[in-house]
């Protein structure tokens, strides 16, 4: 038996589809497709179609049961990401939010939430050598958040401006988003 330029094709693709049918292959296959989906930058929203937030009454509690209230991110540069250990597309992008969190945490706020169990994002941030926290709500997130889906990361400026609503994976280690937080703190 020969194998033609079509056989070769049609071999290729059902050993795919036999591998994304595997539940041990597939998020691997999933992260590396997300991977290259986080090779690019988010976009800013224009200025005319900002959404803000009016109200920062939400309650967060941290890894060691301590509580952490929204409010005090009123006036800081904010970003704000919700994701899961189970979610490829999280997986994807949280090497590029380390990377950006390693030069920023000390100027602007990061809040990562999550509603698993600490235990389980522990283990994860660890094994990952992830050196942000992670929260768990513990009362209603604002409406103007609006999550349906995760990852979903937000940019928020000191007046409460979401200047970046990204929902998927993408590189939040670009020059794009540093430059936008650059002069995000300047203002």
């Amino acid at each position: 038996m020969t194998l033609n330029k079509s056989r070769i094709k049609n071999i290729v693709f059902f050993v795919l589809i036999g591998a994304l049918l595997l539940a041990q292959t597939r998020k691997p296959i999933q992260i590396l497709v997300n991977k290259g989906f986080a090779l690019f930058a988010p976009s800013t929203i224009d200025a005319s179609n900002l959404s803000t937030i009016t109200d920062y009454k939400w309650l967060l509690k941290g890894e060691n049961n301590t509580n952490f209230n929204f409010t005090t991110t009123k006036n800081k540069v904010v970003l704000l990401n919700f994701w899961a250990t189970w979610c490829p597309p999280c997986i994807a992008e949280m090497p590029s939010m380390q990377l950006l969190y390693e030069d920023y945490k000390d100027k602007i706020e990061f809040v990562f939430v999550t509603n698993e169990d600490f235990q389980t994002t522990h283990s994860f941030l660890i094994k990952n050598k992830f050196s942000f926290s992670s929260y768990k709500a513990i009362s209603k997130f604002p409406e103007v958040f609006n999550v349906s889906s995760i990852p979903r990361t937000f940019l928020i400026d000191k007046k409460g401006n979401i200047v970046i609503d990204k929902t998927g994976a993408s590189n939040w280690n670009s020059e794009t988003v540093r430059e936008t937080i650059d002069t995000l703190l300047k203002k």
